[in-house]
């Protein structure tokens, strides 16, 4: 895997021992920079892409907590590779899981967590379904000046309400208690970008690995899901 420092912003791969990490959880906007332009940074020519200031925020974070790494999705896969892509697909639960905090990026949202926090569209999306669910560490929210609106625990209460997801599940992250179906209907009324992402961002909930294949389009893609579940 591949992680961003949260000083210098460069990128190291690890395939062992991998280091404590912070990761970030945010919606993608039209234009994010990626991991080709973190790569070319210092380069001649280099100029700073759009995005670029949500990758020094997410940093500034996350060395504020003294996190010397950090995994960003948008900037830590290589997507030239579809072999690191498909890898990374299968582990996206396990990534968030095994992260030492999660900060969910709420670019949106101000800072009112009872007013206009229930409508940010993360909660919309397909992918940050498991990204709510996934992480056993703390899940801390912050609003677009990166200042924290509270926590997966302290915001328990509305963040059910907004989502389906049971309170207790959001308190202890135990997914064994809770049916296919129940699984299914948090991710009801999500949308992805990509038709087959609505499958592709539930493998981690259900423990299932299976190769993204872009292109077969959603019906099948979820009809495959559905198979090996």
């Amino acid at each position: 895997m591949y992680l961003l420092h949260t000083t210098n912003l460069t990128l190291k791969s690890f395939y062992a021992e991998i280091p404590k990490y912070a990761i970030l959880s945010h919606t993608w906007n039209k234009e994010e920079a990626t991991f080709q332009d973190i790569q070319d940074r210092g380069k001649d020519g280099w100029k700073e892409p759009a995005g670029w200031k949500k990758v020094e925020g997410a940093c500034a974070q996350a060395r504020k907590h003294r996190w010397d790494w950090i995994w960003i999705d948008s900037y830590c896969i290589d997507k030239s590779s579809s072999a690191e892509l498909s890898e990374n697909i299968n582990s996206m639960y396990q990534l968030y899981e095994g992260a030492g905090v999660c900060y969910v990026y709420l670019s949106d949202d101000p800072r009112d967590a009872r007013s206009d926090f229930r409508y940010s569209k993360w909660f919309t999306r397909g992918w940050t379904l498991q990204e709510l669910i996934a992480p056993s560490a703390s899940v801390v929210f912050l609003d677009r000046s990166w200042k924290e609106i509270g926590t997966r625990y302290s915001l328990r209460d509305v963040i059910s309400a907004i989502t389906s997801v049971p309170i207790g599940l959001l308190e202890d992250g135990d997914l064994a208690k809770y049916s296919i179906a129940q699984k299914m209907s948090w991710a009801a009324f999500r949308k992805t970008t990509r038709p087959e992402d609505r499958a592709y961002s539930l493998m981690g909930l259900f423990d299932i690995c299976m190769p993204p294949i872009y292109g077969e389009g959603g019906a099948k893609a979820f009809m495959r899901l559905q198979q090996d579940i």
